[in-house]
């Protein structure tokens, strides 16, 4: 059996999922994904009246990193870009990555490792 090797989640690129759509209200950012993975889903399985896509209003932070996951940039350079945003609060660093991590998990975004293209 062969054994996985530790990332370092630094070092690692967040990419936005290709199904995730982000829109503007107001100051923060919604990002919205389907309801259903397939089309017939959608169709038959829609409640009357509810859309066929899940809403998510981000709140402040959340939209400062959000804005800054854009496929080029590591979870290291996220939380440097961060710093005057998040200049009020001790431990940021693990805040961001914790909520990076979390975003993975419900896949809202994917990881590229360092040496992938």
């Amino acid at each position: 059996m062969a054994t996985k090797e530790k990332i370092n989640l630094l070092d690692v690129v967040p990419f936005r999922s290709t199904h995730i759509t982000t829109d503007w209200d107001g100051d923060c950012i919604v990002i919205s994904f389907p309801r259903f993975k397939y089309e017939w889903m959608k169709k038959f399985m829609t409640p009357k009246g509810l859309s066929s896509d899940i809403k998510v209003k981000l709140e402040g932070h959340g939209t400062a990193v959000w804005q800054l996951i854009d496929g080029e940039r590591t979870v290291g350079d996220i939380i440097k870009e961060l710093a005057e945003h998040f200049k009020e609060e001790a431990n940021y660093e693990s805040r961001v990555t914790t909520y990076i991590a979390q975003l993975q998990k419900d896949g809202f975004i994917i990881y590229l490792l360092p040496d992938q293209p």
